[in-house]
């Protein structure tokens, strides 16, 4: 059996805030460590062992993976960052408060900005110091290819090379990978494990930092998935990060 295990970022200071984050470099919360640590102690109670990571490029998931490698004792496995992992680029929404959004253009047309499958905010300006353009860690990547603004299904064409030809082509020689990384990139990678359509997309919520984990026959046919942890607990987190705070 072949497992990957996807974990979001604990919470982050921005989430506490109720603000977009997007390619925003924020960091996590006490409580967003506090997650991620109980996250490492529950896969190691359960028995998980990782010979590989992955992670974004953005300090939320890569302390997230750090804090669970730690209570696994794992820290010493290794780790590739890259930036194709990064959440969904948010354009011009990153920083504003959704609350004060939704109260701007309706809670129908934030829903659509943050949760379909092919609608993106309106970019950002080629001169905003927000653009990734001006940001050092993505010197090495084409402009053509740093988003200005993205939907799920932009996010989803920029990672799937990345996810298939890398994360996913090492089950071929690992049993058990963790990948750290957002909710948006996230719920891309489940779209495609699990056949959901585009419709339906926009109702999956995936609670920070609760373990998900995938598991494969030895021909990399999906067996099951589940997260790891209390039901009712779970439940509760995944109805908050559908919410959007006035």
């Amino acid at each position: 059996m072949k497992r990957i295990v996807l974990i979001r970022h604990g919470e982050s200071v921005w989430n506490r805030e109720n603000r977009f984050a997007g390619w925003t470099d924020v960091d996590l919360t006490a409580e967003g460590v506090a997650e991620a640590y109980k996250a490492g102690d529950q896969l190691l109670e359960n028995g998980f062992f990782f010979e590989l990571a992955f992670t974004s490029y953005l300090k939320r998931a890569v302390k997230t993976l750090d804090c669970v490698l730690d209570r696994m004792n794992l820290d010493w496995i290794p780790v590739e960052k890259n930036w194709r992992l990064n959440e969904k680029h948010y354009g011009a929404l990153q920083g504003l408060n959704k609350g004060q959004t939704a109260e701007k253009y309706g809670p129908q047309q934030v829903l659509m900005w943050r949760r379909s499958y092919d609608v993106a905010p309106e970019p950002l300006n080629a001169e905003d110091p927000r653009n990734p353009r001006f940001d050092v860690r993505y010197k090495d990547v084409p402009t053509s290819e740093l988003p200005l603004s993205e939907s799920l299904k932009d996010t989803i064409d920029r990672l799937m090379p990345y996810w298939t030809g890398r994360i996913f082509a090492s089950l071929r020689d690992h049993d058990s990978i963790l990948v750290a990384a957002h909710g948006n990139s996230l719920r891309g990678v489940v779209k495609t494990l699990k056949g959901i359509s585009d419709e339906d997309i926009v109702s999956l919520n995936i609670p920070t930092a609760v373990p998900y984990v995938f598991e494969f026959d030895d021909d990399l046919i999906l067996l099951k998935d589940y997260y790891v942890g209390d039901a009712e607990e779970i439940k509760k987190k995944i109805n908050s990060t559908s919410e959007v705070r006035k």
